[in-house]
């Protein structure tokens, strides 16, 4: 399990593989401390919490500098992840007590109201582009409600899972409540088998969404699964197309494109898409790409060679179909995973740019002329994870967001982004249920009926 550094091409260290008796001893440890654990009260486990939400802050230069060096994001946007993820513990040490109290239900026993207990061990199935955040919006609201966790993370950024491990351990949470399995993809369904995991969450692809979904409802567990996304964004006619173009750019681009939630797909009222192209077009040639240590660097590497060797294929077999290339659209340096901002319009049904989720700075304009075209444009696609809508119309722009767009969440007149504070997820292929939240922390609890004669 090699960790290299994407933009200098070194190995940053070569991980010994866990064997199967190893990670059985770790799940059994894990399961006996979640029996002590899931004792402790909230304002017991808010001071572990609030510990390794202050770990975080203290580590940031030391944290950001793994992620960089390890997937390659620019060292500003590492720092915000690592900052967010202290946000989160922050979050849920203090509200974790009221999202689960006792909620009293009215009937014709004496007393009768629903109790939310934790489970036991989750098992996390995690991606490479938001290596500290993903976790920590699993592993936050899991823990303040009693339940214990394993991480299987991916391979490419096991120095990122260690170091989670290890921060667990100094902000002073008992032994075990939390382990790293430093395992493969295929040794992913033993551990949803476990009978000691009693369930999972993944974030993921939708091929890797599916098997994991299968194998544990084969076992009856739990799973909540955050999947891909093509993002649509409606720029509507009476938009003020700076402001829009400006926030689109920002999110296509955030984390080199490597995002489920960026802005993917561009839905432009006619009347106004040659003024937005040419300004979109404009802010992505302008973004510089390069070493991600630099301060002046837009957008980092790829994570890996074969996802940019991947992306461009999309891209080339677009533009091999009839779709122009605006912008970008080359490689760059064969031997680094560098990706240009790319840009491309008259993309129809049948082209991969059309079906498929893009991950990395490629940006596809459309061009609408009713309301009722563009509303169709967005939803012919498999995904259903966030989307936008920029309008100086803020009532036709909430109507739109409620009624039209098929998504888990829709920003008007911003682009998408995660927060404690709000429900996180999506709907068709990118997955079911949510994370954070009170929603989010009830997904793995016992949601236990109590009637009192």
């Amino acid at each position: 399990m090699k960790s290299i550094n994407p933009f200098t091409g070194k190995v940053i260290c070569d991980y010994k593989e866990y064997s199967s008796s190893e990670v059985e001893k770790i799940i059994l440890k894990v399961d006996q401390a979640f029996h002590s654990w899931k004792l402790k009260s909230f304002e017991q486990r808010a001071i572990f919490m609030k510990n390794l939400q202050a770990r975080l802050l203290v580590k940031k230069e030391e944290l950001a500098g793994i992620i960089t060096a390890e997937m390659g994001k620019v060292k500003l946007e590492a720092f915000g992840e690592i900052e967010k993820c202290a946000s989160v513990c922050g979050y849920y040490a203090e509200n974790a007590e009221s999202f689960l109290k006792n909620e009293p239900i009215k009937t014709e026993a004496a007393e009768s109201y629903i109790s939310y207990q934790p489970i036991g061990t989750v098992l996390a199935v995690m991606p490479w582009n938001f290596p500290f955040w993903q976790v920590f919006r699993f592993l936050a609201p899991a823990l303040m409600a009693g339940n214990t966790g394993v991480l299987k993370h991916a391979s490419n950024v096991s120095g990122c899972a260690l170091a989670i491990e290890q921060l667990i351990s100094e902000a002073g949470f008992p032994a075990n409540v939390f382990r790293t399995l430093l395992i493969g993809s295929k040794e992913v369904k033993a551990v949803v088998e476990n009978p000691l995991i009693k369930a999972v969450t993944l974030t993921g692809s939708t091929l890797a969404g599916r098997s994991v979904a299968s194998t544990a409802g084969y076992a009856l567990k739990k799973s909540v699964l955050e999947l891909g996304g093509s993002d649509p964004y409606l720029i509507m006619e009476d938009a003020d197309i700076e402001t829009a173009a400006s926030l689109c750019v920002t999110s296509r681009l955030l984390n080199a494109g490597q995002s489920c939630i960026g802005a993917k797909r561009f839905i432009i009222a006619d009347t106004v898409y040659d003024q937005f192209k040419a300004e979109f077009v404009r802010l992505m040639s302008e973004a510089k790409f390069g070493d991600p240590l630099d301060p002046q660097t837009a957008i980092g590497p790829l994570a890996r060679i074969d996802l940019r060797d991947e992306l461009h294929q999309q891209v080339e077999k677009s533009r091999e179909m009839g779709a122009s290339i605006l912008l970008g659209g080359f490689i760059p340096e064969e031997n680094t995973p560098f990706y240009p901002p790319t840009v491309l319009e008259n993309v129809v049904p049948g082209m991969p740019a059309y079906h498929e989720e893009l991950f990395g700075p490629v940006a596809v304009l459309f061009r609408f002329k009713t309301e009722e075209e563009a509303i169709r444009i967005a939803n012919d696609t498999v995904f259903g994870l966030g989307a936008g809508i920029f309008t100086s119309d803020v009532g036709k722009g909430k109507s739109l967001a409620e009624k039209g767009l098929e998504a888990g969440c829709v920003f008007v007149n911003d682009f998408v982004k995660s927060d404690p504070r709000l429900p996180f997820g999506g709907v068709k292929e990118s997955g079911y249920g949510r994370e954070l939240s009170m929603i989010g922390i009830r997904e793995f609890v016992n949601i236990k009926t109590i009637v009192v004669r």
